[in-house]
């Protein structure tokens, strides 16, 4: 596997001079697998992240479970794909269980996504159902603990 993808998947997002360091490489062999990355589509970018407690222009998001129709030939994909494209989806991804699509959507407020919602979303040819949940708080975030107070920051306790 690709060391520079090891590297990465760890967690910190570092420039190709640290990384070159670390894995014990030149910059341009690191620079060469991270093309290689963005080539193969395993690397699609980098994102930021935000704590959404610090900033209070951040849009509000909501968690949309979304139960469609399976088509004969493409099954969840093709609506998948196009409830994708949307400016507003965040992300979609296919679920087991109760529902069929869990689809994170942000809007600059509440009935900005309500009305994406009931408007743009259940409007669909195939979809049946829509749930929404806004999100209220964040504690966690792309593996990053949003808030702890002072005498939680420490390691927890492993008891045998």
């Amino acid at each position: 596997m690709n060391e520079v993808f090891k590297l990465l998947a760890e967690g910190e997002r570092l420039n190709e001079s640290q990384m070159a360091e670390i894995l014990g490489m030149s910059v341009e062999e690191v620079e060469a697998q991270l093309e290689a990355l963005k080539k193969e589509e395993l690397l699609l970018g980098w994102i930021p992240v935000l704590n959404p407690e610090k900033d209070d222009s951040l849009a509000v998001r909501a968690a949309i479970e979304v139960k469609i129709t399976p088509e004969r030939d493409g099954g969840f994909n093709r609506l998948a794909q196009r409830i994708s494209r949307f400016d507003e989806v965040e992300s979609c991804y296919l679920m087991s269980g109760g529902y069929d699509l869990h689809v994170v959507v942000k809007g600059s407020s509440l009935h900005k996504v309500a009305s994406f919602v009931s408007e743009r979303l259940s409007t669909i040819e195939g979809v049946l159902s829509t749930a929404t949940h806004f999100m209220l708080r964040a504690y966690k975030e792309q593996g990053y603990l949003i808030e702890q107070p002072a005498e939680d920051k420490a390691r927890l306790d492993v008891t045998p």
